[in-house]
This record gives structure tokens, C-alpha cells and sequence, in this order.
């Protein structure tokens, strides 16, 4: 089953809003600090770019205004186009500037996380984590103890979005199990996570320097695939082609 992802920083979203929705503007005023703004608007941009490819549509202003997120009864993002529900899955996740979109078929459990790779106490690995993987975090080697902590922390934000329950439940009922015998494929290395001793998620891990993102779906997913983004045109810019 394949998944693709895109991700996008803050310098390549566009100034003007003519590619949000009038209930995104909406939203958008509603917004009282510029930080929550900047997100937003940038979690948007990079889903409808996401979007706009799978949905196999141009990446005009109005177009992407018909593209929206909207958030289902648990609070996972579900897409739809011209106030039509689109058939596909979609994550998404941001972190210090950058946001990261999955999307796979209409049906499949799916979810990302972004994290930065940053030192964390042993409180909050006593906290927050599984005996399995205080175990694993015990044994890794000193300089590697940041990016396995990113990684951990990041499966189990996937999962329990691709659970549809995001943090509202105790991060240790899943238990991350990097695969140590993987091979990286693209950049990207395996993973397992369990739930609950019932259910099984599958998923990829990849970094770039302090940057780590994971993806995590069922059924079990390929190694992610980058989506090759079609050229933007601005409002002015579309009149001239």
C-alpha cells in the first residue's frame, strides 16, 4: 500500500490568502496570535499542495480554495473538494516552521508527526514511555539518545492519530519497536508499533539533520514516496498563462 508525503516550510507559502476558502478567511481573522497564524496557514498550504496532486487538479488560487480540511467528530482532519468529501486519506503535523502532509487511499488508518531532535529528561522518558522503550532508550549510546527519544515520541503520535485519538489517551498503550535489521529505503527505516497487545501498526522513520518525521498506517504501508509538486500560480500569475 503506498503513501506519499510532502513537506513544506514557511518561505514557500504565499503572502495573499486567495488560495483559502471564504470559511478558512473566516478562521484564518479569528486567529488572535500571529505564531497560531503562521501555522495554520502554512499546515493548510502544504495539505492542499498534497492534495491538489492526488486530486490530480492545477495548483490555481480558486482551485485550491475548493480544497479544505475539516475536522471529523474526533478531531482528524478529513479532506474535501468543492464541499465534497475527497477519497483519501490525510495526516498532518508541523513543528519549528516546517509541516508535513501524508495521504494514502480512502480507508486506510494513517498518520505523521514532525519532531525536532532536542534533549529530553529522564522524568519525561519515565513519563511517557513503555518499559520496552525505557529499555531501548537505556541502551542507546549516548549521542544517539535525542534521535531515538524523536523517534519514539513521534510513532506514537502517528499512531494514535491514525487511531483517531491523538494524545487524549496515555501514550504508553503503544509500544514502539524500531526494526534494528531494516535497511533504509530512500531514507526512510521501519518500524512496528503495538497497541494495546491487540493490534499491530506499521510504519517508517527517516531524519535529516535535526529533523525527524515518521509515517505509520494499516494496512502496512511501503516506504513512504515523495509527491512531485506541479508549478503554483498566483492570481496575477494565472491571468498571464
Amino acid at each position: 500500500m503506498n503513501v506519499y508525503w510532502l513537506e513544506q516550510s514557511e518561505g514557500e507559502v504565499p503572502s495573499e490568502n486567495g488560495w483559502l476558502s471564504a470559511s478558512e478567511n473566516v478562521c484564518l481573522s479569528g486567529m488572535r496570535f500571529a505564531k497560531r497564524r503562521v501555522d495554520w496557514r502554512l499546515g493548510r498550504w502544504t495539505a492542499k499542495r498534497a492534495l491538489a496532486v492526488w486530486l490530480q487538479v492545477p495548483a490555481l488560487p480558486l482551485v485550491l480554495a475548493k480544497i479544505e480540511l475539516r475536522p471529523a467528530p474526533s478531531g482528524a482532519p478529513e479532506a474535501f473538494f468543492s464541499n465534497k468529501p475527497a477519497t483519501v486519506a490525510v495526516s498532518l503535523s508541523h513543528r519549528a516552521g516546517r509541516a508535513l502532509c501524508a495521504i494514502a487511499p480512502w480507508g486506510v488508518e494513517l498518520g505523521c508527526d514532525l519532531e525536532m531532535i532536542e534533549p529530553h529528561s529522564d522524568a519525561f522518558v519515565a513519563d511517557y514511555f513503555t518499559d520496552t522503550e525505557q529499555a531501548l532508550v537505556a541502551r542507546t549510546p549516548g549521542g544517539a539518545r535525542a534521535r531515538i527519544l524523536a523517534m519514539l515520541w513521534s510513532a506514537k503520535e502517528s499512531t494514535l492519530k491514525a487511531l483517531r485519538t491523538g494524545l487524549r489517551v496515555d501514550t504508553r498503550c503503544v509500544t514502539v519497536k524500531p526494526d534494528d535489521a531494516s535497511i533504509a529505503m530512500n531514507g526512510w527505516s521501519q518500524l512496528r508499533v503495538c497497541y494495546s497487545d491487540s493490534r499491530d501498526f506499521r510504519g517508517w522513520w527517516q531524519h535529516t539533520e535535526n529533523i525527524l518525521r515518521t509515517v505509520v498506517a494499516d494496512p502496512t504501508p511501503a516506504s513512504p514516496i515523495p509527491i512531485q509538486l506541479t508549478p503554483y500560480f498566483s492570481d496575477r500569475a494565472a491571468q498571464c498563462v
